[in-house]
């Protein structure tokens, strides 16, 4: 048996796509694709699944490349789906290769040998790790913020989430603080304060390793999938955010 997972005709685990003009912002999206290895056989799973939000986070794609182009950031996207191994876990998480995920049940994880772990973080989630560091790396002399994006279901376990977007954080709460009020103030929006989900160190990864422990601003930005699920909610999604995070990064650094 093979010892790699990853085959010729596989993806490269993650996109870089570098900075093309000077912004303080690293953008990251840690579900954006849903590619599966050849030798997972889809671990199982039917296609229907696949166009949900238990195999990517939907619309951020678009959301992300619009407002890399706007603000010239980097962004480094995840290429395969968070069913094979979830990105925004660390490494041997119980949840980082989810047995059922949102009632749909993962013969290729659940039945999978103890491994196939190891494999998928060794040649999925470590390399994108490993870009995020290196991009962060090259700028230890330049001020620069961390801007995780994700999306959200509009309903989970049958129950209505209102909250249009969420700012997630945990022990540096001061970007997020003003965030939050910059996006109240906008007048037509209902903000979530660590809504839908709470950022901690034990059930998320990138945040806390990259700009936590780093000692970096940052944002864990969620967005429901509804409002980007086109071309042209993800775009006026991006044109916002374009236009409000200049504004929180410069009253953060007022």
């Amino acid at each position: 048996m093979s010892l790699s997972l990853l085959g010729a005709d596989d993806p490269a685990p993650f996109l870089l796509f570098p900075e093309t003009q000077p912004s303080p912002f690293v953008l990251v999206s840690d579900h954006a694709g849903k590619a599966v290895p050849k030798a997972l056989e889809f671990l199982g799973v039917g296609e229907p699944d696949w166009h949900r939000h238990i195999a990517w986070d939907i619309g951020i794609v678009g959301v992300g490349r619009f407002l890399r182009d706007l603000l010239g950031s980097p962004l480094i996207e995840q290429v395969y789906s968070r069913l094979v191994i979830d990105c925004n876990r660390a490494p041997g998480h119980p949840t980082s290769m989810p047995h059922v995920s949102d009632g749909t049940h993962v013969p290729g994880n659940s039945e999978a040998p103890v491994h196939c772990r190891a494999r998928r973080e060794r040649e999925i989630l470590h390399p994108y790790h490993d870009a995020i560091a290196e991009v962060l790396a090259e700028r230890t002399l330049r001020p620069t913020a961390l801007i995780a994006l994700h999306s959200f279901t509009p309903e989970m376990t049958g129950v209505r989430r209102p909250w249009q977007i969420g700012i997630l954080h945990h022990k540096d709460s001061r970007m997020a603080r003003v965030m939050i009020d910059t996006l109240r103030a906008e007048g037509d929006l209902c903000v979530g304060d660590n809504e839908p989900y709470v950022l901690t160190d034990t059930n998320e990864y990138t945040v806390p390793r990259h700009a936590e422990a780093n000692g970096l601003p940052y944002l864990e930005i969620e967005l429901r999938q509804d409002l980007i699920a086109d071309e042209e909610g993800q775009r006026a999604w991006a044109e916002r955010l374009a236009r409000l995070l200049p504004q929180v990064w410069e009253t953060l650094a007022a």
